[in-house]
């Protein structure tokens, strides 16, 4: 999926997709019933084209993890009315120190200006060395940035797709709303329940429903929350401060079926330290691209104020690489590392592309 969030699978007719749209909306039969074949007709695609029909949630392990601290790497897709997918990428911290790569922008220390489009190079390194109780963002590019929701850029609205230029600037704010919900809420920072974003989602997309219920209460490598949510294991981090630096940006189109599709890209970074005290900071980078779907209550079932998820992805610096516990589980005293054994090192701050379908796995952040 591009930046402005197409969708794979863009020549299947609008009467198919409006059908899978009811199918997932109304729950019937758990998962999507298998195209006919004058379905795949029409879509112009042969079966041997197309993907096997799946179950409500599928996943496909890219591999086997490689040797190091608890490395791991999956990628998958939801099949059941609507196509998306997702991409989780964990990688440690460099214990040596930043060792980010130049690239142009503003001088060190002046204020950026809000995000309005991809940017053509990653950030430059930034001087002050380590982080403090006192600083917890010195020597990150995120210092530079603004804080929460000031961070994510909202366009102007107009009138699009089914929606008045009013509906659509509503939109656009509870876009930003769940944004804020799941990935700033200090409750949910503390390992609180995400009630805010999940009242923001389509109740009747069943499969969704499903799954954030179900990696909420039983989070395993099926079912991973920190993929929506951002939280933190109260008994073995705690947030430093009250401030979650944030830069991205929110675009919107029409998209089927008149919907109004509204995609954010947004990067997070989080300062925290050991849950039982001391001094040390270390930093959790997460970058979220999430598409979502304001759809026509005519043609959609949907409930007013909610969204269909239709994709997302994830890339996370130095949340952990064991297994799944549905918190961020961030290394302290300089271990890592090790997580990053054998693994491809990775500039969490570089906004310059997507996040890329199918990378993955336990890596190394140059800076943190």
């Amino acid at each position: 999926m591009g930046e402005g969030g197409e969708k794979d699978g863009s020549s299947v007719p609008d009467e198919v997709w409006e059908e899978f749209l009811r199918t997932s909306a109304d729950g019937a039969g758990n998962a999507p019933k298998e195209l006919s074949a004058a379905d795949r007709e029409a879509a112009g695609r042969p079966r041997a084209e197309r993907a096997e029909p799946a179950p409500w949630r599928a996943h496909t392990p890219a591999g086997p993890a490689r040797p190091g601290r608890g490395s791991r790497r999956r990628t998958g897709w939801y099949v059941a009315g609507f196509l998306a997918s997702l991409v989780l990428l964990v990688v440690a911290l460099d214990p040596g120190g930043v060792v980010g790569r130049a690239g142009g922008g503003e001088p060190a220390g002046k204020p950026l200006a809000q995000e309005t489009e991809r940017p053509e190079q990653a950030p430059p390194p930034e001087p002050g060395g380590r982080p403090t109780l006192d600083e917890p963002f010195r020597g990150s590019p995120a210092a530079r940035w603004a804080a929460g929701t000031a961070g994510i850029t909202v366009p102007a609205a107009r009138a699009t797709g089914w929606m008045t230029k009013a509906e659509v600037e509503r939109a656009l704010t509870r876009s930003r709303d769940f944004l804020a919900a799941s990935g700033l809420d200090p409750a949910v920072l503390r390992g609180g329940r995400p009630e805010k974003a999940i009242a923001l989602m389509n109740p009747h997309q069943k499969d969704v429903t499903t799954y954030v219920t179900t990696s909420l209460r039983a989070p395993d490598e099926e079912h991973d929350p920190l993929l929506l949510f951002s939280r933190f294991d109260p008994a073995q981090a705690r947030p430093v401060g009250d401030v979650v630096k944030t830069r991205g940006r929110i675009s919107y189109r029409e998209g089927r079926r008149g919907a109004l599709e509204v995609t954010a890209d947004v990067t997070y970074v989080y300062p925290v330290a050991p849950a039982g005290g001391g001094d040390e900071v270390v930093r959790v980078i997460v970058r979220r691209e999430t598409v979502m779907s304001w759809d026509d209550p005519s043609k959609v079932i949907t409930e007013e104020g909610t969204f269909s998820l239709l994709s997302y992805k994830t890339d996370m610096t130095n949340g952990g690489c064991d297994d799944a516990t549905g918190y961020f589980r961030p290394e302290f005293g300089g271990g890592g590392a090790g997580g990053g054994a054998g693994g491809e090192t990775v500039d969490p701050y570089d906004r310059t592309g997507p996040i890329t379908e199918g990378h993955g796995g336990c890596g190394t952040a140059t800076r943190s």
